[in-house]
């Protein structure tokens, strides 16, 4: 049966690959891009697509989303969290919070909670990532410091954020299906510096966003997941230490509630 799937980073990279290939098989497939030029380009690869622009680190357009999101579906069966990716330097938000743990599980967070209730009996996928074991997400201090700052541990934690939140929110709404996955170090534009993005754009055992997008594609049509699981590839595995520590889970949890106001 045609499912309604929501992609946010949709614009490039896995979550255009993963667009183009539920779209081809029949799905509702919905663009969500920062960049208007980049995400009209992607919707002229994704056949009836429609499209939905959002900076996730301005916590107020993740809210207009939301709105246009409710209005436009009764309901999400799949909602890909897989918006994100590495800054370069120190930046704090709009809203506060320094850029990586907003844009990466911040946005995602809030979005997920405000579609709750269209997501009744579906999926949310987390696009996590190995690098998660270089760094863990500190609930007390969503803030950072610029002058202890790095653009690897800072972005290892976010990708951990995104595991702990899968994990928790299985726990807790037991009515939706909640996983996220290692994609693969992916052939994209991804990274931060010049070094960085020639590495992810160039080294020669990178693994190419369609097979990436294939294995998000398998994720938002499957329905025997593991509730709260961690995926590298079709398996289930174990994270890191402090990504798998349902303490850290919850604190982390309560802690971007209070961040961007929502309310159970």
């Amino acid at each position: 049966m045609p499912r309604t799937i929501v992609i946010t980073g949709a614009s490039s990279g896995v979550g255009l690959a993963a667009a183009e290939q539920l779209a081809a098989a029949g799905h509702e497939v919905a663009l969500v891009g920062r960049t208007p030029e980049r995400l009209a380009a992607a919707a002229r690869r994704v056949r009836d697509a429609q499209t939905f622009r959002a900076d996730f680190e301005d916590l107020d357009q993740v809210r207009d989303l939301a709105a246009r999101l409710r209005e436009a579906y009764p309901k999400i069966d799949v909602l890909a969290n897989n918006a994100g990716g590495m800054v370069e330097h120190y930046r704090r938000t709009k809203d506060g919070f320094e850029a990586t743990i907003q844009g990466n599980h911040l946005a995602s967070f809030l979005l997920t909670h405000l579609l709750r209730d269209r997501l009744s009996g579906g999926t949310v996928i987390g696009t996590a990532s190995r690098a998660h074991m270089r760094g863990a997400p500190d609930p007390a201090d969503l803030v950072g410091d610029p002058a202890r700052w790095s653009s690897f541990p800072a972005y290892g934690a976010a990708k951990a954020a995104n595991i702990l939140f899968a994990a928790e929110a299985a726990r807790r709404w037991p009515e939706i299906t909640s996983v996220s996955f290692h994609p693969g170090v992916v052939r994209t534009n991804f990274g931060a510096g010049k070094v960085t993005r020639f590495f992810y754009k160039y080294a020669p055992f990178l693994v190419t966003p369609e097979k990436a997008g294939a294995l998000l594609t398998w994720l938002a049509t499957n329905d025997h997941l593991v509730d709260g699981a961690y995926y590298v590839g079709h398996e289930v595995k174990t994270p890191a230490r402090h990504a798998a520590d349902p303490a850290l889970a919850a604190r982390l949890w309560d802690a971007s509630a209070e961040a961007t106001g929502v309310r159970e």
